[in-house]
């Protein structure tokens, strides 16, 4: 069985690999171990991440897509939710949450020839249900935290205490070689340099400002 493990924090400031022992310990416990990890530093709520683009470029029908939580995996819209679902599904990747226990069945392999009885089916019925909730429930907190974060800027802002996010010099240097030497995508650059694609454009439209890069 190939198990794929998907690791994944939302900034460059968070360890993505936290949960990597977790996983691995996971897997143990069910006389399995993993056959590749994928690790980035992204937003749940943006369906380009490279390296879950490159996991579901390479997995195959059967595979196993492991993470710690759905959170992990998604915390997209419903409708781009459920492309990605969808995508995995015709891929016939089984997605296996630590925390969602109607998933661990996925790790238990069928032996050769072995058909999928009703038990099995209303099984696999029930874990779409309860990875579809999951994943709503991950873009509600998404919403949610989102929400606060604004409410408190604007606070701040009435106080006179809000100065912005102070920008990473090291990361915009960064984002200006690769512009200026490379023809990169601005999704492809936020990736490798671990930004937002707001501030990739941010940095293209100070280098044209400059006249350092043409239109």
């Amino acid at each position: 069985m190939i198990i794929r493990a998907y690791l994944r924090a939302s900034t460059t400031e968070q360890d993505a690999t936290r949960a990597a022992d977790l996983l691995r310990s996971f897997c143990r416990g069910h006389g399995l171990m993993i056959t590749t990890t994928y690790t980035e530093n992204a937003s749940g709520a943006d369906s380009e991440r490279p390296q879950l683009r490159r996991l579901l470029s390479e997995a195959l029908d059967g595979d196993v897509l492991l993470v710690e939580s759905v959170d992990r995996l998604s915390r997209l819209p419903q409708p781009e939710w459920e492309m990605l679902r969808a995508e995995i599904k015709t891929k016939g990747v089984r997605v296996v949450a630590v925390d969602l226990p109607t998933s661990h069945q996925a790790m238990s392999p069928k032996a050769p020839g072995q058909k999928q009885g009703l038990s099995d089916w209303m099984l696999s019925a029930i874990n779409e249900m309860m990875l579809d909730m999951a994943a709503a429930i991950a873009r509600k907190d998404y919403n949610q935290r989102r929400q606060r974060q604004a409410q408190g800027i604007e606070k701040a802002k009435s106080k006179g205490l809000y100065q912005g996010r102070p920008r990473n010099e090291v990361k915009r240097k960064k984002i200006a070689e690769l512009l200026t030497s490379a023809q990169w995508s601005t999704r492809k650059i936020s990736g490798t340099v671990g930004c937002s694609t707001s501030t990739v454009q941010s940095v293209r439209a100070e280098l044209r400002g400059a006249g350092l890069l043409h239109p």
